[in-house]
């Protein structure tokens, strides 16, 4: 019983560090546009690199991958809280049902591992040269958010019984 209350505390933090995440880009949206719209324009990359035809210039879609990047993580969220909630109804459940409860939460934590590791790491990382700028760059929270909810994952799919 303790390890499975573990893995619930644990999936619970991914679901309250999301629901943070996801009010602050709605309650303070300039700022983390202002993030995303530096990276997308490549603006504080090395001077004179030969990959700036990378760059996007458009505010509607800065606009655009900000409201996927928002509502990406609200979808992980949503996943991860229903999870959270179906694993903790399972609690005192037979192995077999409590393996079966983890379906949800293990879906939103992978969710989250997509958005961190391909949306930042990858395309903000290497294709819009996010780790060229000192002042735009994510990819050193992107890769913490990734090793937590990837151990998350990992930790909550562990056998227990």
């Amino acid at each position: 019983m303790t390890l499975r209350l573990c893995k619930i505390t644990t999936t619970a933090l991914s679901f309250l560090y999301l629901l943070v995440v996801v009010f602050n880009n709605l309650t303070d949206p300039n700022s983390n546009y202002q993030f995303v719209r530096h990276v997308l324009s490549m603006d504080t990359t090395f001077p004179g690199n030969t990959l700036m035809y990378r760059s996007i210039h458009a505010p509607f879609l800065h606009k655009a991958f900000y409201a996927t990047i928002i509502g990406w993580e609200a979808l992980c969220c949503a996943l991860i809280g229903a999870g959270t909630l179906r694993l903790w109804k399972a609690r005192n459940l037979p192995p077999p049902e409590w393996r079966r409860a983890k379906g949800l939460a293990s879906l939103g934590l992978t969710a989250g591992l997509v958005q961190w590791y391909f949306a930042f790491m990858a395309v903000g990382g290497e294709w819009f040269l996010m780790w060229q700028s000192k002042i735009w760059n994510g990819q050193d929270a992107a890769f913490r958010l990734f090793a937590f909810m990837g151990l998350s994952l990992l930790f909550l799919n562990q056998p227990d019984e």
